[in-house]
């Protein structure tokens, strides 16, 4: 009874992880939370009413927190990304209503070197608490987008930064 007892609980535990993502045309892989599960078409042309929503996303079941991700077809090499970092800092204060720096820096993932923007801002509805990653693949750029309701961010904080240490990149 105990023998089969361990055997289950492994199962559950194998079941609940998550499977890691693929970024497709990137050689990049990551672990999102257990929990987290791929939003479909119509879920991401929701959540980004945009012109160019990100490619994938996977978020938790009320999708209040969610890590998008893109292969962008803009063309940049890794030792553009300090340049690019003044940027995207230039153009995200300027754009973004109410947003406050935690972090923007250059940062070293796994052997890959990765723009960090970390802040908080005010949405239509809600106080946003936001990671983005960015670095060079394969010539693009590779962005991914941690987001989560500031509300929200403190339980979830945790589990997404365990995320973005999973993040793997294989030889080009």
């Amino acid at each position: 009874m105990r023998r089969l007892l361990v055997i289950t609980t492994l199962a559950i535990s194998a079941i609940a992880q998550a499977a890691p993502i693929n970024v497709l045309g990137a050689n990049i892989t990551f672990e999102p939370p257990a929990d987290f599960t791929r939003l479909s078409t119509n879920e991401i042309a929701l959540k980004w009413p945009s012109t160019s929503p990100p490619a994938g996303a996977v978020g938790n079941a009320r999708r209040t927190t969610t890590i998008a991700y893109e292969l962008k077809p803009d063309r940049i090499e890794l030792h553009q990304l300090p340049e690019l970092k003044q940027v995207f800092e230039q153009n995200i204060s300027r754009l973004i209503p109410g947003l406050v720096w935690k972090e923007h820096k250059v940062v070293r993932i796994h052997n890959q070197d990765w723009i960090w923007l970390e802040m908080t801002s005010h949405a239509i509805d809600t106080d946003i608490y936001n990671i983005m990653l960015a670095t060079s693949r394969h010539g693009r750029l590779l962005i991914f987008n941690f987001n989560s309701t500031k509300a929200e961010f403190p339980a979830v904080e945790s589990a997404l930064r365990r995320s973005i240490q999973s993040i793997k990149v294989d030889a080009p």
